[in-house]
């Protein structure tokens, strides 16, 4: 089953997911067709398994980097997960599409609602410990909601697009605007 998941993430990445197929897939993997749907009942259960297993190390990555960091200046901790984020969302383009366009289509969209799901709660949950520190009427719950959707959106953009911005600079622009959001004015 792991050659498979692994062969799907290869074809996904090469050729996303209206290029992939089950025989491609088989043939990456090293098997015959029908061994293939021992495992899975065709395509979609492939690439949606491919897709979920991405999800939870890109949520296991930024939980690691956010871990034991809460005490950490704002800055350090919002540009590092930031980062993080961003390695992890840098895949190739193909496999970046099929896990933000075709995933949700295949699953009505709840593997990238959970990966959100996971993603915010540790983002409220910092806030959280933060609180003191930020604008004094901001709604933490929905602060956590619109940070995650907001940074998954420009995050996967700049990566899709490719824009003339260094990732040095872009980073650092998020970086910015993500603290200005939730910062007390002087």
């Amino acid at each position: 089953m792991e050659r498979i998941l692994e062969a799907g993430e290869r074809v996904l990445a090469e050729h996303g997911y209206e290029g992939a197929s089950t025989s491609r897939i088989a043939t990456t993997a090293g098997l015959s067709p029908g061994s293939l749907y021992q495992y899975f009942p065709h395509k979609d259960a492939i690439v949606l398994s491919v897709l979920e297993r991405y999800s939870d190390q890109l949520v296991s990555g930024v939980t690691a980097q956010m871990t034991g960091q809460f005490e950490q200046p704002a800055p350090v901790i919002v540009r590092t997960t930031l980062s993080t984020l961003l390695d992890g969302l840098d895949v190739e383009p193909p496999f970046l599409r099929a896990a933000i366009v075709d995933g949700p289509r295949l699953d009505d969209g709840r593997t990238l609602r959970a990966f959100e799901d996971r993603i915010g709660e540790l983002v409220l949950a910092y806030l959280t410990t933060r609180r003191e520190e930020l604008r004094p009427d901001i709604s933490l719950p929905a602060a956590a909601w619109m940070l995650v959707r907001t940074v998954e959106h420009l995050t996967v953009r700049y990566l899709l697009d490719r824009p003339p911005i260094p990732r040095d600079h872009f980073l650092a622009e998020l970086t910015q605007m993500t603290l200005n959001y939730l910062r007390a004015a002087d």
